[in-house]
């Protein structure tokens, strides 16, 4: 059995968590480290996010990653290639979305690319709250 979770990087100990969790339940545990374009409407947001890759690869191997997804935004995001646009009602004005325009479409545009990318059984997700908003 495969399990996935996907990151952004600047890991701290919940994603560490979530691949705990993975791993007691999982054969092969697969985390991806992508820093999504798409979930940012400014530029400046996205250039500010913290990227620590070593750091992160760091923690990983300690917590018995077994396989690191590290791609740029040219593999997820293949020049030409059309971008779906997705329903998602009210949830466009919530939580982040109520600050960064644009976000749960960007969550949404990456989830529906990195899952066919593994033959995973399981994804391992964080939990968001208000005060994750910034």
């Amino acid at each position: 059995m495969i399990g996935f979770v996907p990151t952004m990087g600047a890991l701290h100990e919940g994603h560490l968590s979530l691949l705990h969790t993975c791993k007691a339940s999982c054969d092969i545990a697969v985390v991806s480290i992508f820093v999504n374009p798409t979930q940012f409407n400014d530029p400046k947001d996205l250039e500010k996010y913290p990227r620590t890759i070593e750091k992160d690869m760091t923690m990983l191997i300690g917590a018995g990653c077994d396989v690191l997804f590290y791609p740029d935004a040219a593999e997820i995001y293949p020049p030409g290639e059309i971008t779906r646009i997705y329903d998602l009602q009210n949830l466009e004005n919530l939580f982040e979305g109520t600050y960064r325009p644009g976000h749960f479409q960007g969550v949404c545009q990456v989830v529906d690319r990195l899952f066919p990318l593994f033959s995973h059984n399981r994804c391992f997700l964080g939990k968001k709250t208000t005060s994750n908003v910034w």
